[in-house]
């Protein structure tokens, strides 16, 4: 009997399933972790065994912002493939996470079911990076983008970055790496890099900005030390740079969006261009900072050598993710959940808001959890002065509720901001102040972002996210 199916691994698959099952029915949670728990406990590595017998291997996404819903899209895109993708769809993306993920696509014995047709996609926290890559020898790494987040977890950026330095110098030359040219500090990664390597951009310089935003989180050139020039600025610090110091500057791409198209209530229209040729995209989402997101999809797919045809269906069948730009019916009105954690992520929502016509109906939600960041100074980093005017209806909530309201008024958008720190009251109230038939965006950090999804799935009819695939 292989390792793989050994007595030991028999029992770690039992206990690990059995503990998913409890966590459920107990209200626990959606058994996302603790079973890649249990299962470490007894039988450690188990992880690296069962991903050995994935037929087409895996594939890791990590990044500050936009893991979930580019794993999301690969996961669409692998599908329409042939290929039947093991895919942690929760978010769960530390070790625990990714094992749990494994463990759900065995039978009670711990094989794997239909493993020649298996492919991984695991998003992956980005300090635990070194130890997935590790375990995992995946065939294709892309990195969406970096950006200061959970500065008392993470540390600045050029912390992350040498953490994901040293995971890339360990990768076996096979390895595909999928870089975002227009960030500079991702793109710096290639120096890293022994195998190949797929640059992604975008190109239509019709959607920069005027000038480069005050919470650029990447300004400077590590090599020398100058500051960097643009000649075309996204978001952030995202765009065409060059440094006039060393003459680094962004690399050339091979995928590019050369069309954006973004418009109020409208899909995210994308024109790339591939080594293989023209592709059309549209997808259900807003903001410039998804047309990356798929870019990054899409170079997986094409490192991984899919069809052009299966990228377009792939595409055609996506759905936002929980808690990602989620639409939900409740009580008469369209509720849009967008998820917030750093300046960087939280401007490009509040842009894509700001854009739509019309009075807004918005509810902030901050807390203040490990896993959202326990330093939330972060707030008065984000623009928050961009819905000025904008606001009929503005609320804060959530564990540091006053703090967000402080922030709120002093962004002086012509709404006093109300407060109410229980997070299923300050639903109650915005959903009863949000006229019917209007829309009501919901911003909350991570935490805040479970507990609101939850009671909008329970109001709404619909399942735990992690019964939605």
């Amino acid at each position: 009997m292989s390792a793989v199916s050994g007595p030991r691994t028999a029992v770690a698959v039992t206990a690990a399933k059995a503990a998913a099952v409890l966590s459920r029915r107990l209200g626990f949670g959606g058994g996302t972790a603790l079973p890649g728990l249990v299962a470490d406990a007894v039988a450690p590595g188990l992880a690296a065994r069962l991903a050995a017998r994935l037929g087409h291997g895996c594939v890791l996404i990590t990044g500050t912002n936009g893991k979930t819903t580019t794993a999301r899209l690969v996961r669409n895109i692998a599908q329409a493939a042939g290929y039947r993708p093991v895919h942690n769809h929760s978010g769960s993306n530390l070790m625990r996470g990714i094992t749990a993920c494994l463990i759900e696509a065995t039978d009670a014995r711990g094989q794997l079911r239909q493993p020649e047709r298996r492919l991984g996609i695991f998003e992956v926290d980005e300090a635990t990076l070194p130890e997935a890559a590790a375990a995992l020898s995946p065939r294709v790494v892309a990195f969406t983008n970096l950006f200061r987040d959970q500065l008392d977890r993470y540390g600045e950026v050029d912390s992350v970055a040498a953490v994901w330095r040293r995971a890339l110098a360990a990768l076996p030359p096979a390895t595909t790496v999928v870089l975002n040219a227009d960030d500079p500090g991702v793109a710096s990664l290639a120096d890293a890099c022994r195998g190949p390597v797929l640059f992604y951009a975008v190109s239509d310089t019709a959607c920069a900005v005027e000038e480069i935003e005050h919470a650029a989180d990447a300004r400077w050139c590590p090599a020398c030390g100058c500051e960097y020039t643009y000649s075309a600025v996204f978001y952030g610090h995202v765009g065409h740079w060059s440094c006039p110091g060393c003459g680094r500057a962004r690399p050339a791409a091979d995928i590019e969006a050369t069309r954006v198209g973004q418009r109020p209530d409208a899909p995210l229209r994308l024109s790339l261009s591939t080594p293989s040729g023209q592709l059309d995209l549209s997808l259900p989402l807003m903001g410039l900072y998804n047309a990356y997101n798929a870019l990054a999809a899409v170079s997986v797919a094409v490192a991984l050598a899919v069809p052009a045809e299966a990228i377009q269906t792939g595409a055609a069948s996506f759905t936002a993710a929980f808690g990602r730009q989620e639409r939900m019916v409740v009580r008469g009105r369209e509720v849009h959940t967008i998820l917030a954690k750093n300046p960087a992520g939280l401007n490009q929502v509040l842009r894509a808001i700001s854009a739509e016509e019309g009075p807004k109906n918005l509810l902030f939600l901050l807390n203040d959890d490990i896993a959202d960041g326990r330093d939330v100074s972060w707030i008065w980093d984000v623009d928050f002065e961009m819905l000025a005017g904008q606001a009929a209806l503005l609320l804060a909530s959530g564990r540091r509720a006053a703090d967000m309201a402080l922030r709120l008024k002093y962004a002086d958008i012509d709404a006093y901001p109300g407060i109410e720190p229980d997070t299923e009251a300050a639903l109650e109230m915005a959903l009863a102040l949000t006229p019917e038939g209007e829309r009501l965006y919901v911003s909350p950090t991570y935490t805040a972002m479970l507990q609101v999804r939850k009671l909008l799935a329970r109001w709404g009819q619909r399942p735990p996210f992690w019964e939605e695939a």
